[in-house]
């Protein structure tokens, strides 16, 4: 009897885990014992660090896709579809349209996370991202424009992707204006949901300093209400109002809606053992990446090491063997420091992060990596 992988979700997480189980069970699928099939409601992979890049103009958003089916080994059935329903009764997936349901023996959900500005009133119209392509195309346009004012960056959603991608923004924006020779005219605003400028205390006590170094302003305990794009102003839930010219955030993050429906977690997230990424609300089911509930912010390089983790016990399963392999929490993040300079931490559950000091090696390297990753997608790193 043929045992049916199903993937759903194209990402990092869903790319790397096809071609990781590609390559781990090649004598299986040679064989037609395994099938693996990875389910992405659009023909392309999208490496979103990008676009953090497209508003200074160092990127493309074309440069951060690729065609699918260029990316994922031929042994894996690639199927471009959007998922409506999943029942883990049945284990069955259901598709919007008339296509057929779909049956599988083990499912891994890697449907990531969605912007969803419009539940502060006013911030779709008054606001600006960088967390979406057209976003950041559309900021592009206004800093090239922007010559003097007030620019505030608002942690409107937590948790959100890419977690130092904030502090990465203004470190670089502000070297971005000195090197322009405007800084002087245009001011800088940090603000933070909580009474730190991070999620993680320690990336926050290292970062604070540099913030004051540079001259940016801080507004933590800052949850963002509302925003008035005609008085140009953004309200917290705390009273506080700030005036700005432009408004840069990170809009409200939620999951996917078949998520909660299927009963496995709330607000789009799978509650998993953080340790073995397995559903705790249904059998045979597993995820990662941004999808996983593991109780901490998600970077980019989680989703790759939780891949080879689920890979692992995938394969232990199909062999009839205990699945052993776990998750210890391992990530790994370049963090911007300005336009020539990075920092770098690597941390797990145990182990918290000390980020190196900043220099043009690790700003050098972090493009490397943002290169090399197309390789890692494709299982070849």
């Amino acid at each position: 009897m043929t045992e049916r992988i199903v993937i759903v979700g194209g990402g990092t997480g869903g790319s790397v885990l096809a071609n990781d189980l590609a390559d781990r069970l090649g004598p299986e699928l040679d064989a037609g014992d395994v099938e693996v099939t990875l389910i992405n409601d659009g023909p392309d992979h999208v490496y979103k660090p990008v676009w953090l890049y497209v508003p200074f103009g160092k990127r493309e958003p074309a440069d951060g896709r690729r065609a699918l089916d260029e990316l994922v080994d031929d042994a894996v059935d690639l199927r471009i579809d959007r998922v409506s329903e999943i029942d883990t009764d049945s284990q069955t997936l259901r598709f919007d349209g008339t296509a057929p349901s779909m049956e599988y023996d083990r499912l891994v959900l890697a449907t990531g996370s969605t912007l969803e500005p419009e539940q502060i009133p006013g911030l779709v119209e008054g606001g600006h991202d960088y967390y979406s392509e057209s976003g950041a195309t559309d900021l592009r346009e206004e800093l090239l424009a922007f010559t003097e004012g007030e620019i505030v960056l608002s942690v409107i959603g937590t948790p959100h992707m890419c977690p130092a991608a904030p502090l990465e923004f203004v470190f670089m924006i502000d070297d971005w204006f000195r090197e322009r020779g405007l800084r002087e005219d245009v001011e800088v605003t940090y603000t933070y949901p909580i009474q730190r400028v991070h999620g993680n205390p320690h990336i926050a006590e290292w970062a604070r300093p540099i913030m004051e170094e540079r001259d940016i302003a801080v507004e933590t305990f800052f949850n963002a209400e509302s925003v008035d794009p005609d008085a140009e102003t953004i309200t917290s839930m705390e009273g506080t109002e700030l005036d700005y010219d432009l408004l840069v955030s990170i809009p409200p993050h939620g999951g996917v809606d078949l998520i909660e429906e299927a009963g496995l977690g709330d607000d789009g997230w799978v509650d998993v053992d953080k340790h073995t990424l397995e559903a705790e609300a249904a059998d045979n089911v597993y995820a990662l990446g941004d999808t996983a509930d593991t109780g901490v912010p998600n970077a980019g390089s989680v989703a790759h090491y939780q891949a080879g983790v689920v890979g692992q016990r995938l394969a232990s399963e199909i062999r009839g063997r205990p699945a052993t392999a776990t998750y210890d929490g391992k990530t790994l993040c370049f963090i911007e420091t300005g336009m020539d300079s990075a920092s770098f931490v690597e941390f797990d559950y145990e182990n918290p992060p000390s980020p190196a000091p900043p220099s043009e090696k690790l700003h050098w390297s972090k493009l490397a990596y943002n290169e090399a990753y197309w390789l890692t997608a494709r299982g070849l790193l």
